[in-house]
């Protein structure tokens, strides 16, 4: 048995200090992906990646009822909690309380590419709502691929398939995705 399985368990069975010792182990991992998938975000963010894997990790050990099959199961949890934190804060960002549409710049941070908009987020999480009820294993790749930015050989080691399965999953989940969006 593998230390992070050892370490699920130990977790589950809630043993001092187990959640602790799972965090070092994965807590650069987790921090990287954070640190990708707010490298995405419009310029003005005040959520830095730490804080999301820390918003993360609250979400996916605070709760009693949690538990992990194996390391498949606990990052694919993970991007679906870093996912739902991110459009938590979209939606409240949208909101006329928070300012809106408005978007506050700071000049010595703007790049140039282009970041995805509140509303696109929202619209990605809409059709990705809907793509996931008739294609679970599909909409968990984009899941781990556009929230999280893992790699495509990353995603086949996480969910056991080759990574031409991966590939394919993610050209087919886009072009799904891209039409659904275009069609609303």
């Amino acid at each position: 048995m593998s230390e992070f399985t050892v370490m699920l368990t130990a977790v589950h069975e809630g043993q001092p200090k187990a959640a602790e010792e799972l965090l070092k182990l994965v807590y650069e991992e987790l921090r990287r992906l954070a640190a990708f998938k707010m490298s995405q975000q419009p310029p003005g963010q005040t959520l830095q990646p730490t804080a999301l894997v820390h918003e993360a990790w609250m979400k996916l050990v605070g709760s009693e009822t949690t538990s992990f099959e194996n390391r498949a199961h606990f990052f694919a949890a993970s991007a679906e909690a870093m996912r739902h934190i991110l459009i938590d804060r979209a939606r409240r960002k949208m909101t006329e309380k928070h300012g809106g549409g408005l978007e506050r710049v700071v000049l010595e941070d703007y790049e140039l590419i282009s970041p995805i908009s509140d509303q696109q987020l929202l619209d990605v999480n809409e059709a990705l709502d809907l793509f996931a009820r008739e294609y679970p294993i599909q909409a968990e790749v984009v899941k781990l691929r556009f929230f999280v930015g893992m790699t495509h050989e990353e995603i086949a080691d996480l969910l056991a398939v080759s990574v031409s399965t991966v590939k394919n999953y993610w050209n087919f989940s886009r072009a799904w995705l891209f039409q659904e969006m275009e069609g609303s």
